[in-house]
């Protein structure tokens, strides 16, 4: 990870510098792109549903990747593939063998902008498009602000920022490249809105600020290619990652000051925001987040 970390911060000053003496030629160039007509065509599908599109989801295996991606399959999506650098367990192999030739596994590591356009570029090449992505390989860590290591933010923001902006900025250029209207949703959280007192950490909340961010300002950008981006901000999901969350001896108390459902979602209860904003009933739906907190998220 100290690699990548050298790598971007040596290639993200030298782009600064040159965007920053040829922005005329650039914009010049730009105007002479063809943009793709936004409007609902005849044969808009106007129902919520997945039904022909194929799409990505990274950290898939497990998790909320995993739920949100049973979720599109009961919706009807034609191809899911999770994107993951490890090996998928039971969990995502039982869900396979109940939905035959729709669910697949890519090794993929997001932190790589080599290993995405290698993924994308192989979706492609086995189905001919590719029409949503949810960026939403993450990672947390629960502690106090003082005792985080450099290392330890690095690892954070190499994946949680740096992971989901090429990822979502690899799939918009073979969406342009093939022309089509896709969809991007980015996994955010409710710690980009305020502290969560149950687990804090500051530079996990500052991740999911920037993704937040990120959603907002590409939607803003690629909006005139009919690119839509958008984002889900969970509030208290159960995963691996999360197991302890509700094992606190405080833990029905802090819920008597939340308020809102007292327990932990299942990850397929933040499916259907997905699959609303990755469907083309959303057509004018972009650049916005959606909680998806049963109102506790992390107030």
């Amino acid at each position: 990870m100290s690699a990548n970390g050298t790598s971007n911060g040596t290639s993200n000053g030298t782009n600064g510098h040159s965007n920053g003496t040829s922005n005329g030629a650039e914009s010049h160039a730009a105007d002479e792109t063809p943009f793709l007509n936004t409007q609902p065509g005849p044969d808009h599908n106007w129902k919520v549903s997945l039904e022909n599109k194929v799409i990505a989801i990274t950290g898939a295996n497990r998790g909320i990747g995993l739920g949100i991606a049973e979720v599109c399959l009961a919706n009807e999506a034609s191809v899911i593939y999770s994107l993951d650098l490890f090996e998928p367990g039971e969990e995502f192999q039982k869900i396979k063998d109940a939905n035959p030739k729709r669910l697949h596994y890519l090794n993929c590591d997001v932190t790589s902008e080599e290993s995405i356009e290698k993924a994308i570029s192989t979706i492609v090449t086995n189905h001919g498009a590719i029409h949503g992505f949810v960026a939403n390989a993450g990672m947390t860590k629960h502690q106090p602000a003082l005792e985080f290591s450099r290392a330890q933010l690095d690892q954070l923001f190499n994946l949680n920022v740096y992971g989901a902006y090429f990822c979502a900025t690899t799939v918009a250029k073979k969406f342009i490249e093939l022309g089509i209207k896709g969809s991007i949703v980015f996994t955010a959280s409710m710690t980009s809105y305020r502290p969560n007192r149950a687990a804090p950490s500051a530079p996990y909340g500052a991740t999911k600020g920037a993704v937040r961010n990120m959603t907002h300002t590409l939607g803003m950008e690629w909006a005139h290619h009919g690119i839509r981006v958008n984002s889900i901000s969970p509030g208290f999901v159960k995963t691996a990652m999360t197991y302890f969350v509700d094992q606190a001896p405080d833990w029905k108390l802090k819920m008597q000051y939340y308020g809102g459902m007292p327990r932990l979602a299942d990850p397929k209860e933040l499916g259907g925001a997905y699959v609303y904003l990755l469907s083309d009933a959303a057509s004018y739906t972009t650049g916005i987040d959606i909680p998806v907190a049963g109102i506790v998220g992390a107030w």
